[in-house]
């Protein structure tokens, strides 16, 4: 299995390779030169497996042997240790042909667990392989963020720093990020929003010296071992439902900002799981459904939402896309991203737009529906929804048939946003772990969204000695 560049400047390196190089070195984004094509009687046996073993078929076909396979199930088995359930990520039937997959069951109540437990205990796999110090970059909408230091913090060798925008995360994110007390983690609050921290994390990786020196790794989801993990939801959520409805056809309605959650359900469906629709479900900055409906890609005025998680204008993800959409061009993707720079927009020609739309559904949902949407739920299911799922479920019902069945994902805990359920006039218990962090002290610098700034606070991370 090799990787290549959407872009073309980077070509036929290896899995471990590709992890950390993270963004590849041309500044695009890094897919598998061909993606592994799964055949049906293949599913149908891994219909009956574990989440874990589910997983463990699916890594290899990307691993291909480069780490071997014992190695690889054990990474697997401590990091999937850590969740809640035992299913890791149980699917729950809330009304007629409708389901939601219950991704909020990790260490920090959110989607991100599933990729960065893994992500993190892979990274330090390979500092324990290779002698290597490890130094994590990444910026986050709140949830990230939270994940990717709880996925490495502690673990020997690994120092890490996340940008977040200051003031536009929940109160729980910046909690869950900032209460940590450890000299290998570094939290740096930004005055500006989500799309600025990634601007600077791009600008940095980009800067091949400075990665090269510094040992520079990505912990977002520009890093494919991000999307890798989570297409395994995807063949696992459809393998439970389909045996309990006996059917084959099944939606996918997924909350999504940087377009990497639909692009793993886009990816599991290349790979041969018999997927109808992705609907895709954004928030007022709701570019993504601009762009499928209209084959437009063009970034708007920034909004803060109910959904802070998903309150993103420049979706990363976007470019893997763009690469298949292209007929795995290099040149047309490249061209297109410097046209991106410097006019602002990417615009499709109709024949591409036509396939936008056989791949892709698409809504986004305004406040009011959000809570609305969060309302009825609770008061005709008992069930809670997030904000973010509550988005997801209100483009399930503008994009699904009756009599189509959908899997929603439910990207968090409803108790990381209760500043959104409480407008709604309902009060929840807050899970234990996260009661507790209200009475720690914040660790924290706020900074300005400059790149040398926040350069020199690398460097001087990245450079202390860390016990």
């Amino acid at each position: 299995m090799n990787f290549v560049s959407t872009r073309g400047n980077v070509s036929k390196i290896g899995f471990i390779d590709t992890v950390l190089m993270g963004l590849a070195n041309d500044g695009g984004l890094l897919v598998p030169e061909k993606i592994p094509q799964i055949p049906a009687e293949k599913l149908k046996a891994m219909s009956q497996l574990t989440y874990q073993e589910l997983a463990y078929e699916i890594f290899s076909y990307y691993v291909d042997g480069e780490i071997p396979e014992d190695e690889l199930k054990s990474l697997i088995k401590k990091s999937y240790a850590t969740f809640r359930h035992p299913e890791v990520t149980p699917v729950k039937k809330v009304k007629e042909n409708m389901y939601v997959l219950e991704l909020f069951h990790g260490p920090t109540f959110a989607f991100k667990d599933i990729a960065l437990q893994f992500l993190g205990n892979l990274y330090s796999y390979v500092a324990k392989k290779t002698g290597e110090s490890i130094n994590i970059l990444g910026a986050t909408s709140g949830d990230t963020g939270a994940s990717a230091i709880e996925g490495v913090r502690g673990k020997e060798g690994i120092r890490i720093c996340i940008l977040h925008p200051y003031g536009k995360v929940s109160k729980v994110q910046e909690l869950q990020m900032t209460t940590v007390n450890d000299k290998s983690v570094l939290n740096l609050a930004i005055k500006g929003t989500f799309d600025d921290g990634q601007r600077i994390i791009k600008e940095l990786f980009a800067d091949v010296e400075f990665k090269n020196k510094y040992h520079l790794r990505a912990i977002n989801s520009i890093n494919f071992v991000r999307i890798l993990a989570q297409t395994v939801y995807y063949f696992y959520s459809y393998f439970q439902v389909t045996k309990e409805k006996g059917t084959k056809k099944v939606n996918f309605s997924v909350p999504t900002g940087n377009f990497g959650d639909i692009f793993a359900g886009y990816l599991a469906k290349k790979m041969g799981l018999p997927v109808d629709k992705l609907i895709v479900a954004t928030n007022e900055n709701n570019i993504l459904e601009g762009f499928i409906h209209d084959g437009v890609y063009k970034p708007g005025e920034f909004r803060s939402t109910y959904s802070p998680s998903m309150d993103i204008q420049v979706a990363s993800n976007f470019e893997r896309y763009l690469y298949y959409l292209l007929g795995e061009n290099p040149k047309e993707v490249s061209d297109l991203m410097e046209k991106f720079k410097s006019e602002g927009k990417i615009v499709v020609n109709e024949e591409q737009l036509r396939q936008v739309k056989e791949d892709f559904a698409a809504h986004g949902v305004e406040g009011e529906e959000c809570l609305q949407t969060i309302s009825k739920y609770y008061a005709e299911t008992s069930y809670l929804l997030d904000p973010h799922t509550a988005c997801g479920v209100a483009a399930y019902e503008r994009c699904n048939e009756l009599d189509e069945v959908c899997i929603t994902l439910a990207t968090a805990h409803p108790a990381k946003f209760n500043e959104s359920i409480e407008r709604c006039h309902i009060n929840q218990t807050f899970p234990e772990q996260i009661s507790q962090l209200f009475d720690r002290p914040q660790y924290q610098e706020v900074v300005e969204a400059d790149k040398d700034e926040i350069a020199r606070k690398l460097e001087r991370l990245f450079n202390s000695s860390v016990k």
